[in-house]
């Protein structure tokens, strides 16, 4: 899997669950092959399309989008 393709499933996945979701959610809904996301990956992720993860329940993480990258991106 690409940089670009975990990119797109991540952000569809938060733009349609604007509640957002844990990374155990994400990897087992998204069926992605990551026991667990690649630090260098997730800095680019909250730079270039605002992701914002926030202390959920427990010790885990909630995945969410800023509001102000609600809007779909053009392609790269």
């Amino acid at each position: 899997m690409t940089y670009i393709e975990f990119k797109t499933y991540i952000q569809r996945h938060l733009q349609s669950h604007p509640r957002g979701a844990t990374w155990q959610e994400l990897r087992d809904n998204l069926k992605l092959p990551y026991e667990r996301p690649c630090p260098e990956w997730t800095r680019r992720l909250e730079q270039e399309m605002g992701l914002v993860r926030r202390k959920g329940c427990g010790r885990s993480l909630q995945w969410t989008l800023s509001s102000s990258s609600s809007a779909p991106e053009p392609n790269d």
